[in-house]
């Protein structure tokens, strides 16, 4: 069977499943050759947390940019130490990362899209390859409502650029839905959430969200809402709704 078949398979007996089901689902599908993809944002939490209860063998994995929020880091600690599960930190090549600051300046992605683009690909999009290559499927905490590129995501889809199957088993949930399950099962979360960060990523990329913006909108800030992906998350074969 191959992945594809695999996909289709899946998306097939996911039907009604709750998140820790899917969750479940993919480990039984496919051991350690999924892994979970955590930035340690509020859904992430929410995702270890259900995989230290449903799958602890799924190894948990995170990118390490350089270039993170200090409060990040704090939380690393604690994830590690609060669940018995494999937490592995990947990071960008030393090499690229000092080429990259000594031709375009150590804060060039203010400058335009395409040197924001080429950081994320250093820092963050080249660890993820490296993250992924040993396995067949990866997973994340990616909803539908958190950007106008993610309305069409699927709880098991394609994801063109990595040729993986990616597994979003938050897909419909609210951040109502989010914010409930870290009240009742205790979840660790970064104290920037109270600060009015909903989305967060590196320190210098990242603000708080203001009273009616989009929930994304902390996420650098400069650029249009349909630009705003790091490469991570891009998928062809997902249509950008407006």
């Amino acid at each position: 069977m191959t992945l594809k078949d695999k996909l289709t398979d899946l998306q097939e007996k996911a039907t009604g499943l709750k998140a820790q089901e899917i969750i479940k689902l993919g480990f039984d599908a496919f051991g350690d050759r999924l892994s979970f993809a955590s930035s340690l944002g509020e859904e992430d939490q929410v995702i270890t947390d259900m995989i230290a209860k449903v799958a602890p063998e799924l190894e948990v994995f995170t990118l390490d940019t350089g270039r993170l929020f200090q409060e990040t880091y704090q939380l690393i600690a604690k994830t590690q130490k609060k669940y018995p599960i494999t937490f592995k930190i990947y990071y960008p090549d030393t090499k690229a990362v000092e080429e990259m600051v000594e031709e375009k300046g150590i804060d060039l992605f203010y400058e335009s899209i395409e040197n924001r683009k080429l950081c994320c690909g250093i820092r963050k999009v080249q660890p993820l390859r490296r993250a992924l290559s040993k396995v067949d499927a990866w997973m994340t905490g990616l909803r539908r409502e958190q950007s106008v590129t993610r309305t069409e995501l699927k709880t098991f889809e394609w994801d063109e650029g990595n040729q993986k199957i990616k597994i979003n088993p938050l897909a419909d949930w609210s951040l109502e839905d989010v914010h409930q399950y870290i009240k009742e099962n205790d979840v660790d979360v970064s104290p920037l959430h109270d600060k009015g960060f909903v989305s967060i990523g590196c320190a210098s990329c990242t603000r708080a969200v203001k009273e009616g913006e989009d929930i994304r909108a902390g996420r650098w800030w400069w650029e249009s809402p349909e630009k705003k992906e790091c490469g991570l998350h891009n998928n062809p074969n997902r249509p950008i709704s407006k």
